[in-house]
């Protein structure tokens, strides 16, 4: 298989399911393909009103990030010392997490950016990673959203739709 063609297909699935859940739900919504750097949806009401979105999805166990885009690391040698919250452009940006599962058992979570900072400050320890020391990999897996899980209600309350 062509190296990315996996992952580039299992974007695809967790944004056009993600646009049908907005669909059902009485919200217009349209796919970028990865062209827009900050987020992958755009979601309309009749109104004009429009709300950007991000759509994360796996096939599993977790989603995987670089902890520098939410939090300020300093390094003194190999140690890694938390700083605290990195400024965010878009703090209240909405982010779909989805866990592809099968066919119409797959997992829905939904959340802010700043949801996903604090939970990085949380429980991101820093000090020295054992295999890389400059490695500044982090991971959130589907039981740490378990109270985000089709939390639709947040992306809703934006809109009128008509139904």
């Amino acid at each position: 298989m062509i190296k990315g063609y996996s992952t580039q297909l299992t974007r695809q699935i967790g944004e056009h399911l993600v646009v049908a859940k907005l669909g059902r739900l009485g919200i217009l919504a349209t796919p970028f393909a990865g062209n827009v750097p900050d987020y992958d949806l755009l979601a309309s009401d009749l109104s004009g009103y429009s709300l950007p979105l991000q759509v994360k999805a796996i096939n599993g166990p977790s989603w995987q990030f670089s902890v520098t885009s939410f939090l300020e690391i300093k390094f003194e040698g190999e140690r890694q010392i938390v700083k605290g919250k990195k400024e965010i452009f878009n703090p209240n940006l909405i982010c779909v997490f989805v866990f592809l599962k099968s066919d119409g058992n797959d997992e829905f979570y939904v959340l802010t950016v700043k949801v996903l900072q604090e939970h990085f400050l949380k429980n991101y320890k820093g000090g020295i990673r054992p295999r890389n020391p400059k490695s500044t990999h982090c991971a959130i897996w589907p039981k740490e959203l378990t109270k985000y899980r089709d939390n639709w209600k947040l992306i809703t309350e934006h809109f009128n739709p008509l139904k």
